[in-house]
């Protein structure tokens, strides 16, 4: 079945999913010193290749899918709403590593971004909240944050990313290959 695209009467699911034209932008990043320890924000942190940020307590397997996690900064304020909140939730509540802005982080699954210069994510899946947001977020934590958990990513290249950088979808293999 086809749907139009952009006029193209031609244009399939597939095509529809591969377009990402936006840019989003790098809010906010926060490591956990240590377990269960409250997130530092910080303005920049150094992303291992095949491992986690610098100065975060996590120490994933090489190869990992959950290196990093990721979560729309879109959906702060709803899951406020849910809460019954005034104002969007703090980041760091939400135990998530960064808070990337203006693309929708869902459509990412499967896809590679590149953050800043250098640094290459491959997001892996979404990230389902846990009970620990019954604690930090009150009573209905765990139930705001579904489907607003955000993502999980293996780190395919490190580098330096800081709050305000770009974050860019990268095309596929197969988007390279017909350009």
């Amino acid at each position: 079945m086809a749907f139009p695209f952009f006029g193209d009467s031609k244009s399939t699911i597939a095509q529809l999913l591969a377009t990402l034209p936006q840019q989003g932008k790098l809010e906010w990043i926060g490591l956990r010193p240590a377990r269960r320890a409250e997130l530092l924000a910080v303005p920049e942190a150094e992303v291992l290749t095949d491992s986690r940020l610098a100065g975060d307590h996590a120490s994933p397997k090489s190869g990992g899918k959950r290196q990093l996690t990721l979560v729309q900064h879109e959906h702060l304020a709803a899951v406020a709403g849910f809460l019954g909140l005034d104002g969007p939730v703090a980041p760091g509540r939400l135990r998530r590593n960064l808070v990337v802005s203006g693309l929708n982080l869902l459509a990412l699954k499967g896809r590679q971004v590149q953050i800043g210069e250098s640094v290459v994510l491959d997001i892996t899946g979404e990230c389902h909240p846990c009970s620990r947001m019954e604690e930090e977020l009150g009573p209905g934590g765990y139930n705001a944050m579904r489907g607003h958990g955000g993502l999980t990513a293996h780190i395919a290249q490190g580098g330096t990313i800081r709050v305000g950088d770009a974050v860019r979808v990268l095309p596929t293999p197969t988007e390279i290959a017909k350009a």
